[in-house]
């Protein structure tokens, strides 16, 4: 007996984002590794990228996830936790 069934059929109202055909899917209908989701409407899932853009670029601005300088020494010189 498996641990883990693969669902194959999606519930509704479940909205995924698939990164490999580029589309809008209802349910997982797309391996988990090339989806984005899920999403509670077609809308938010169909602006996945966008959404995805725009939470890199609040992570790459964060000063607080750049403040390790080389070898895991902070820049301050302060000692790491």
């Amino acid at each position: 007996m498996a641990l883990f069934k693969r669902r194959t059929v999606g519930k509704p109202g479940e909205w995924y984002y698939c990164l490999r055909h580029q589309t809008v899917e209802e349910g997982p209908q797309c391996r988990a590794a090339d989806r984005f989701g899920p999403y509670a409407s077609r809308e938010e899932a169909a602006h996945a990228m966008e959404t995805a853009r725009e939470r890199n670029l609040e992570w790459e601005t964060d000063p607080r996830w750049h403040d390790m300088g080389k070898g895991g020494r902070r820049d301050d010189g302060g000692d790491e936790g």
